[in-house]
């Protein structure tokens, strides 16, 4: 294959990575405490055969895919007034036990399953200082402090029943993620200092819909280009071909 063609599949390919990271950052526009991303390109020089007219071996440059980025800046806080939703404010995840193990989430809505353990909407544990969070219909009015710390106020008396779990690691970007706005990682957890939480508010997403939008264009239009090369490449060497064809024998 020619080299130009090989040089705008790469191209191609990278603007197919990147669309299909645009259209996952618009898909969770509204899911709580989700995290923009955004494809890692870099060069790729190998050395190629060469083309027409040139002697020994050239330098021709590719598309590498390097990965993905992640945006961990704060999202908006959106009051809902649910008793069980809580926002972080600042760094920090919420540690909540899964079947495979401790994951850590931003997503903040929260509520009780039949048994009043506190639970993520798939139902995963939220995790406090001392493990699962249980909450029984005696224990009132709930109150959750800045702090994590939940409080119950039954005939005036208020009541310490647990402390959110809330950690943060070293590096945020290089945390696993695994989907449901879970992740996993390696790297020791710490409890977080600076981080506070808010009753009855959740964490936006951070993807902002219409600068996804113009992304998305932009990458169109890069594949359009791109692919437009690679069809005129194809032309000339089926005209070439078909005029090769048509030589009378020697």
């Amino acid at each position: 294959m020619d080299n130009s063609l090989l040089v705008s599949l790469s191209h191609q390919l990278a603007s197919y990575r990147a669309m299909d990271v645009i259209a996952n950052n618009i898909a969770n526009a509204s899911t709580p405490g989700f995290k923009r991303e955004a494809a890692k390109f870099e060069e790729f020089v190998a050395m190629m055969r060469p083309a027409e007219g040139q002697t020994g071996l050239q330098p021709v440059s590719f598309v590498k895919d390097a990965g993905i980025m992640r945006d961990s800046s704060q999202g908006n806080i959106e009051q809902t007034g649910a008793t069980y939703d809580v926002a972080i404010v600042g760094q920090g995840f919420f540690a909540v036990q899964t079947p495979t193990g401790l994951r850590y989430t931003r997503d903040g809505h929260f509520s009780l399953d039949n048994n009043g353990n506190l639970v993520t909407s798939q139902g995963h544990q939220v995790q406090g200082d001392g493990g699962p969070i249980l909450i029984t219909p005696n224990d009132g009015e709930i109150n959750i402090a800045p702090d994590g710390t939940i409080s119950s106020v039954v005939n005036g008396i208020g009541n310490q029943l647990a402390k959110l779990k809330v950690v943060e690691f070293p590096n945020p970007s290089a945390m696993t993620k695994l989907g449901a706005n879970l992740y996993s990682t390696t790297q020791p957890a710490t409890t977080s200092t600076t981080a506070t939480v808010r009753q009855g508010t959740l964490e936006a997403s951070n993807v902002q819909p219409i600068i996804e939008i113009s992304h998305m264009i932009e990458v169109m239009r890069a594949y359009e280009a791109t692919a437009s090369l690679s069809k005129s490449q194809e032309d000339m060497m089926r005209q070439a071909i078909n005029q090769l064809g048509r030589m009378p024998n020697a």
